[in-house]
C-alpha cells in the first residue's frame, strides 16, 4: 500500500474511480466471454460516449464554480439543427457550419451567462428555462423534421485517423500518436523531478518514477494496440482526438492559469475569493459561455455521426454529463472537481452501458443500475467527507499535481484572514 503511495502519490482512496473503471471493464470482459476488450467494441464505446465527455469537460467546471445548467441538450439540438440547415439550405462549406456553431454557442452561452451572473438568478433556474426554450427552438427551426449533414461534416463524429501505407496491419497515425503520448508522459515526469530538485525539495527514489513510467506506458500501449489493428478503415476515431485535445487543453487553464484557480475560488467560497480580488460575475459568466460553447461543439459531434439532426437530439444528456462529473468527485456545493475525474466518471457509465448491453440487459434494468451507482458513488464520498476523511473521488489525480500552484482556497485563506477548510465544500 506505501508503494502505491509512493508511485501515485497521495492516499490511495483517491483512486476509488479508477479501480471502479478496471473492475467494471474486467467483470464484463469475463462475464460477455471477452466481448469488451476488443478493437471493434472499444472504437464504438469511445465514438458514442465523446460528446457526452466533451460536456462532461464543461459541466464539471460549472459545478465547481457552484453551479448546475439543465439546458445543455437542448442548447446541442438547437444549434445541430441550425447548422445542418444551413448546410443544406444555405450552401455554406463544411468548415463554415462548424464556425457558425460554435458562435450560436458562445451568444447561447453568453445569454445565460448575463442572467446568472449580472442578474443574479440562479443557474437552475435561467438554464431550466432555457432547456424549455432550446428544445423549443430545435423544433420550430426544424418543423420536427431530420437534416442531413454532407460527408465532409460527418468526419469530426464518425471518422477516423486514415490509413498510411502498408504499417504491418497496425494504423500507423494511431501508432505514432500512442508513442507520441508516452515520450509526453516521460518528458513530463523527469521535467517535474528536475523542478523538485532544483527548489531544493527532495525528489521521490528513481524507481518510483520509473515504476509509474513502467505502468502508464504499458496501459498507452495497449490502448493504442485495441485502437490500431480494427478492421480495415477503422482507427482511432476523429471525435476521440477532439476530446484529447479539449481535455489538455482544460487541464491545463484550470490548474496553471489564473482562471482556473478563480473558478475553484469562487465554488469555494464565493465571498472570500471576492475579499481576495477575484472577479465573480465575470467568471460565473465565462463558465456559462464556455458550457454553452462546448455543447454547441457536442452537438454537432453527435450530428456528424449520425449523419442528421432531428428533433429527438440531446434528450438527456444534461443527466449523462452530471452524472459523469459527480461520480467522478465533483461537490454538489462547489469547490471541488477535476477535468480528469470527469472524464474517468463519465467513461465509468459508459463502459456499464456497453457491458449491460453486451449482457442483454433490458434498458429499464439498465436505468435502475445506473441510478443506483450514482447514488452509491456520491453517497460514499460524502461519508468520508462527513468522517473528517478527505473525499475518496474527489482527490482523484490531486497526487499528480504535486508541482502546482498553491490551490485557491489557500491562497484565499492568507490574502482574507477567512479560514476555509481543507474542501471548501463543506463550509456551506
Amino acid at each position: 500500500m506505501n508503494a502505491l503511495k509512493r508511485i501515485f502519490g497521495g492516499d490511495t482512496r483517491q483512486f476509488g474511480m479508477i479501480i471502479a473503471l478496471v473492475a467494471l471493464v474486467l467483470f464484463f470482459q469475463l462475464f460477455t466471454g471477452g466481448k469488451v476488450l476488443t478493437p471493434t467494441n472499444m472504437i464504438n464505446l469511445f465514438n458514442g460516449n465523446s460528446y457526452i465527455l466533451v460536456l462532461a469537460i464543461g459541466m464539471v467546471l460549472v459545478i465547481i464554480a457552484g453551479h448546475i445548467d439543465l439546458s445543455v441538450g437542448s442548447v446541442a439540438a438547437a444549434v445541430g439543427i441550425v447548422v445542418a440547415i444551413a448546410m443544406r439550405d444555405w450552401g455554406i462549406p463544411w468548415y463554415l457550419g462548424i464556425v457558425l456553431g460554435l458562435v450560436l454557442g458562445a451568444i447561447i452561452g453568453a445569454w445565460q451567462g448575463f442572467w446568472v451572473a449580472y442578474v443574479g438568478i440562479p443557474a437552475f433556474i435561467v438554464t431550466l428555462a432555457g432547456m424549455l426554450l432550446f428544445r423549443g427552438a430545435n423544433q420550430f427551426v426544424g418543423k420536427s423534421l431530420t437534416v442531413p449533414v454532407p460527408d465532409e461534416f460527418r468526419v469530426m463524429g464518425a471518422g477516423f485517423l486514415p490509413e498510411i501505407g502498408d504499417f504491418a496491419r497496425y494504423n500507423a497515425p494511431t501508432v505514432i500518436l500512442g508513442f507520441l503520448l508516452i515520450a509526453v508522459v516521460v518528458f513530463s515526469e523527469f521535467r517535474n523531478r528536475r523542478i523538485k530538485a532544483r527548489t531544493g525539495a527532495v525528489p521521490d527514489p528513481l524507481w518510483v518514477p520509473v515504476t509509474r513510467l513502467v505502468l502508464l506506458a504499458g496501459a498507452v500501449l495497449y490502448v493504442t494496440w485495441l485502437f490500431s489493428t480494427g478492421r480495415f478503415g477503422t482507427s482511432f476515431p476523429v471525435s476521440g482526438l477532439i476530446l484529447v485535445g479539449l481535455v489538455a487543453v482544460y487541464v491545463f487553464i484550470t490548474s496553471k492559469t489564473v482562471l482556473g484557480r478563480h473558478v475553484y475560488a469562487v465554488g469555494g467560497n464565493r465571498h472570500a475569493a471576492e475579499l481576495s480580488g477575484v472577479q465573480s460575475k465575470k467568471v460565473n459568466f465565462l463558465v456559462m459561455m464556455n458550457m454553452s460553447i462546448l455543447a454547441a461543439l457536442a452537438g454537432m459531434m453527435f450530428v456528424a455521426r449520425s449523419t442528421s439532426s432531428g428533433p429527438a437530439d440531446g434528450v438527456g444528456w444534461e443527466l449523462d454529463a452530471i452524472a459523469a462529473v459527480f461520480i467522478g468527485g465533483a461537490a454538489v456545493s462547489g469547490g471541488v472537481g477535476t477535468v480528469i475525474g470527469s472524464i474517468v466518471g463519465g467513461l465509468v457509465m459508459a463502459v456499464l452501458n456497453n457491458g449491460l448491453q453486451l449482457l442483454s440487459v433490458g434498458a429499464d434494468m439498465q436505468s435502475i443500475i445506473k441510478g443506483l451507482v450514482l447514488l452509491i458513488a456520491v453517497a460514499i464520498d460524502v461519508y468520508n467527507k462527513s468522517q473528517g476523511r478527505r473525499s475518496i473521488i474527489g482527490m482523484l489525480m490531486n497526487g499528480l499535481r504535486s508541482n502546482q500552484p498553491p490551490t485557491p482556497e489557500k491562497e484565499i485563506a492568507k490574502t482574507s484572514d477567512i479560514i476555509t477548510p481543507a474542501e471548501p465544500a463543506e463550509s456551506k
